[in-house]
């Protein structure tokens, strides 16, 4: 598999940022003071919906790669054997070039039989009208047998080499590099806590304002998106498209 010179320039050159934006929905409860501003009796009349918005902006810090290794044969053990042998190459030329068994992960194995329609060397006889279907049946002809391996590549200088090596091994349906953060949990409970703070302090300028006191949280929920933005690694991102 030949990768285009001007891609991988690219891909030498690119640093890409993770944007983490959590939205937070606070329904703060206030103190009996706000009825008294005349607001309705009901129960839910003492609460408020203040909204928080947080993100945060990282490097990523992987790129993961994926491939399928199918090959037909006659029977399913030769068929199995000749993704083995591909997978063999696989694993030796990803361990050469620093990538840890764990980052290997293999996400799906299957065979299935292939079929091909063989008509009866009976002859059908046909009138003027009608000429019915020539008499066969589908027959097992070979088998193929099939992985899926995902490939996490900690150096992501390195995914451009990697794709290209891999595909020289005769892999199929090569796709990737996929860009991301390898712990993006930290990310996202560092955009909830931005979050937080905001509403807080929306809900403390709110209560100052009415001149009440706030009570506990009634409710709480989150929503979030993590968009992709590429840039040019200089000295800093210089064009985000």
């Amino acid at each position: 598999m030949e990768i285009p010179q001007e891609y991988k320039k690219n891909l030498y050159r690119a640093i890409l940022t993770l944007l983490v934006v959590l939205s937070l929905y606070f329904a703060v409860s206030f103190l009996s003071e706000w009825r008294s501003y005349g607001m309705m009796g009901s129960g839910g009349a003492n609460t408020i919906t203040l909204t928080g918005h947080g993100e945060v902006q990282a490097v990523p810090d992987i790129a993961n790669v994926y491939f399928s290794i199918r090959k037909d044969a006659k029977t399913v053990k030769e068929a199995q054997d000749a993704v083995a042998l591909v997978e063999k190459a696989a694993l030796e030329f990803l361990k050469t070039n620093d990538i840890a068994d764990k980052d290997i992960q293999t996400t799906n194995a299957s065979f299935y039989p292939k079929y091909e329609y063989v008509y009866e060397s009976k002859a059908v006889i046909c009138t003027e009208f009608y000429c019915p279907p020539r008499p066969g049946k589908n027959v097992i002809v070979g088998y193929e047998s099939s992985e899926s391996i995902t490939v996490k590549v900690r150096n992501t200088d390195d995914a451009g080499k990697i794709i290209q090596g891999l595909g020289a091994l005769g892999v199929s349906d090569l796709n990737g590099p996929n860009f991301a953060v390898d712990n993006e949990e930290e990310l996202k409970a560092e955009a909830r806590k931005e979050a937080i703070e905001e509403a807080r302090k929306k809900a403390k300028v709110l209560a100052k304002d009415l001149g009440v006191s706030l009570g506990r949280i009634a409710s709480f929920s989150e929503t979030g998106f993590y968009p992709m933005y590429y840039g040019k690694a200089m000295n800093s991102v210089d064009a985000v498209v």
